[in-house]
């Protein structure tokens, strides 16, 4: 028993010691890669970066960075369906989409900036990435064709499920609705 003691020791010193050989690994991000991920889109539209982009335009760029795995026209592949699923919240097999689900525009503009790519996230532009986002909002008849949009226009999109969240009344701010919601 007495040979096992060191063994046992020596395992339990390797163990402490291992957080201290983790503070050496990685490196500090750049500004930019900070700049990046330090984005706040808001439903009111504010923390959205200048820019513009187009349905037409966000049809190409679609085309070239999304459809191999959302599908051609929205309905999915490997990764979700982006389109359809209107109605579906309140059956037994839901379909939630970004026409059917979310409940704001500037989320999607926030998603698209933050993960997509998938391959390469962050690479679109802010006028690209607008663009897609209006796209895939036509997809879902939410915007026409012949949609340009900005942060303004983002914000003032009123989503098919705009009202289909209730905020939790223990995470929701101190607001007059939320205080009346514990009461």
């Amino acid at each position: 028993m007495r040979c096992r003691e060191p063994i046992i020791v020596a395992g339990l010193a390797a163990l402490l010691a291992t957080p201290a050989l983790g503070q050496e690994f990685g490196r500090e991000a750049t500004l930019e890669e900070i700049a990046l991920w330090d984005v706040d889109a808001r439903p009111d539209g504010s923390g959205l970066p200048p820019g513009r982009g187009s349905v037409a335009d966000g049809r190409e760029l679609y085309a070239t960075h999304c459809a191999a795995c959302h599908g051609e026209k929205g309905e999915g592949g490997p990764n979700d369906r982006l389109v359809g699923g209107h109605g579906s919240l309140d059956s037994s097999t839901p379909v939630k989409t970004v026409g059917s689900y979310w409940p704001y525009a500037t989320t999607l503009y926030d998603y698209i900036h933050r993960a997509m790519p998938y391959f390469d996230p962050g690479s679109l532009t802010p006028d690209e990435t607008y663009a897609v986002a209006a796209y895939i909002l036509n997809m879902n008849g939410i915007v026409p064709d012949d949609a340009e949009l900005d942060a303004a226009g983002m914000a003032a999109i009123e989503m098919p499920n705009r009202h289909g969240f209730i905020p939790e009344p223990e995470f929701a701010p101190l607001l007059p609705e939320a205080t009346k919601a514990r009461d």
